[in-house]
């Protein structure tokens, strides 16, 4: 199951959030972003629980880190060619 992470960072501290979140085997890519969220984090798991078990456990405890919000995929992905 892949899923999106948008996160509000305080000021300054997107980096500090991305260096805490190196060696989590679920998430794939980070990105920072301008906009209303900070930072997107891109991860993928073998099911919804452990995905809200990542969320949880090592990214929303982090410090720093203001909010998040969860998107879930399902289904195959949608290629325009």
């Amino acid at each position: 199951m892949k899923a999106y992470v948008l996160l509000n960072a305080e000021l300054g501290q997107e980096a500090s959030i991305i260096d805490a979140l190196q060696g989590v085997k679920e998430i794939i890519e980070i990105h920072s972003l301008y906009g209303i969220y900070d930072l997107i984090i891109e991860m993928e798991a073998d099911s919804m629980d452990r995905v809200k078990e990542v969320v949880f456990n090592n990214v929303r405890r982090l410090d720093h880190v203001k909010s998040t919000i969860t998107l879930l995929t399902y289904g195959e992905p949608v290629i325009n060619e």
